[in-house]
């Protein structure tokens, strides 16, 4: 009995000792490949809307608004399989003012002269400013496109996926919605388009 338990615990020690080695200088661990990735990966730059209407007086540029609420579950699903993508990042981050904007809000939003408030009804209530860039269609997420005078282009209901969500971002950013209807350019322009920006990196 005790020279089984003696061989037992030697193969103990001697497994411990074969998986605990010393990582040279600079050698990095399984976990913090993981932080570093984690820490490195390129985010979305989420504005305020006053950020953003600020920045767009000085340096004119189209706004991509994520209406979102914090019970919405499809919200969190675009937000971890749609806005973490690097081409989606890059192109929002390059060419519009990005806007997280929670429809529930109760804070007075100011912009320009005018100030939008929260107004309670029901068992939660609306945002002004979410009724309006919504058109009082309240549906969550809601994707809300507007020009560089921060007029309205147009609000798109619903989890878009990141190929989708590619094909709008390019086809408002590049002002391809003033030139064709977006069925056209999803089926042919699209792939020009995506083509110029994988050889323009």
């Amino acid at each position: 009995m005790n020279r089984l338990f003696l061989f037992f615990a030697a193969f103990v020690l001697l497994t411990i000792c074969a998986f605990r080695t010393n990582l040279p200088t600079g050698q990095l661990t399984a976990t913090s490949v993981l932080h570093k990735s984690t820490d490195e990966r390129r985010h979305i730059n989420w504005l305020s809307i006053e950020e953003a209407y600020a920045l767009t007086q000085k340096k004119p540029r189209k706004f991509v608004v994520d209406v979102y609420t914090d019970w919405c579950g499809w919200c969190k699903v675009m937000d971890r399989e749609t806005f973490s993508k690097p081409a989606i990042v890059d192109y929002v981050n390059e060419n519009y003012y990005p806007v997280r904007f929670n429809a529930e809000q109760t804070a007075d939003v100011r912009l320009g002269g005018q100030t939008f408030k929260f107004v309670r009804g029901g068992s939660r209530g609306v945002h002004e400013l979410a009724a309006a860039l919504l058109k009082n269609q309240m549906s969550y997420p809601t994707t809300v496109f507007m020009d560089e005078k921060f007029n309205l282009i147009q609000p798109i209901p619903g989890y878009l996926e990141p190929r989708t969500f590619h094909q709008i971002i390019t086809y408002f950013g590049q002002n391809y919605h003033k030139k064709e209807p977006f069925d056209q350019y999803k089926t042919t322009t699209y792939r020009n388009v995506q083509s110029a920006l994988s050889a323009s990196k």
